[in-house]
């Protein structure tokens, strides 16, 4: 089968990208794994005609808008995310009409239509540098509240919180990372921003998913505890087969991100099932969003 993708992936001029939570067999077959807005913006940047997303909804979205002349496909258009589920455009505007007018700084891990009426994006990775950028004392940040708590602890900015999180991370508790240190005294606790601000506090390390497999391969520690989703365990073995790495909690599973099979991919390049298109009308103003935090990267 997977010589079969790769077969059909040639004839569509299509690459594969795989998220760090995607099953095993699954990132082992894509062209690319990584973070989500990684992955979009290297996808945008080759002449493939197609991009196939082994991720969430918003991950084909974000896609798309980056890479608009291309088709963009979910192999299973049910694979959702329960945080980008917790705002509207609708939710967010009614916000906006309680507060003193102030820029909006939106977490990729969101809906397009979200991302079109924000200031600008950020990542786990960035958060911090894209709310210092802003001239702005007052900012709101969606939908991610512990990202958000996270960036107000490390800012001078007065941070409005929007009521979001991802249910995998924030159910990570300090029960559960007391039991996993005792357990491995000698290991470094990694954790990701969306985990609670207690968790954050216990952590050796705070990082994002691309900074966790950083870390981890230029450290000299041999042994980590690994603060978010448990499929970040297996590209973080495979790149350090010397080093041990431990879950916080298996309890951190998301189970969206396990929906794709290497049959789908199969069925969604022959048949380009599961197509993702961005509206321009929604496209144009989230790109500016998206580009926006791009720039100040490279600025």
């Amino acid at each position: 089968m997977k010589e079969k993708i790769r077969s059909l992936a040639g004839k569509r001029n299509a690459i594969i990208l795989a998220h760090n939570y995607q099953p095993p067999e699954i990132q082992d077959l894509a062209d690319l794994c990584g973070d989500s807005l990684e992955l979009s913006i290297k996808a945008s940047r080759t002449d493939a005609d197609v991009i196939l997303f082994c991720g969430v909804h918003f991950m084909a979205e974000t896609a798309s808008i980056l890479s608009p002349a291309k088709t963009v496909l979910l192999p299973r258009q049910d694979a959702g995310c329960p945080m980008a589920d917790m705002i509207t455009p609708g939710a967010l505007e009614k916000k906006l009409e309680t507060l003193p007018p102030m820029p909006v700084v939106t977490y990729v891990n969101s809906p397009a239509a979200v991302k079109a009426l924000s200031t600008i994006c950020c990542t786990s990775a960035n958060a911090i540098e894209v709310v210092n950028s802003l001239d702005a004392g007052d900012v709101l940040m969606t939908p991610d509240k512990n990202l958000a708590q996270y960036t107000a602890a490390h800012t001078d900015k007065n941070i409005h919180l929007w009521d979001g999180y991802c249910p995998f991370h924030d159910n990570l508790t300090p029960e559960d990372v007391t039991r996993v240190k005792e357990a491995h005294p000698d290991a470094i606790f990694l954790a990701h921003p969306e985990c609670r601000p207690e968790i954050l506090d216990m952590a050796d390390v705070v990082s994002s998913t691309s900074g966790m497999l950083r870390y981890a391969a230029s450290s000299e520690h041999s042994a980590f505890i690994i603060g978010t989703e448990v499929g970040l365990l297996y590209p973080l073995k495979k790149a350090n087969p010397d080093k041990t790495f431990y879950p916080a909690s298996i309890k951190m599973e998301c189970l969206d991100m396990k929906k794709i099979s290497v049959d789908d991919i199969f069925r969604s390049l022959e048949s380009l099932e599961g197509q993702v298109k961005v509206p321009e009308i929604i496209q144009a103003p989230a790109l500016k969003a998206v580009q926006r935090m791009v720039d100040l990267a490279v600025s």
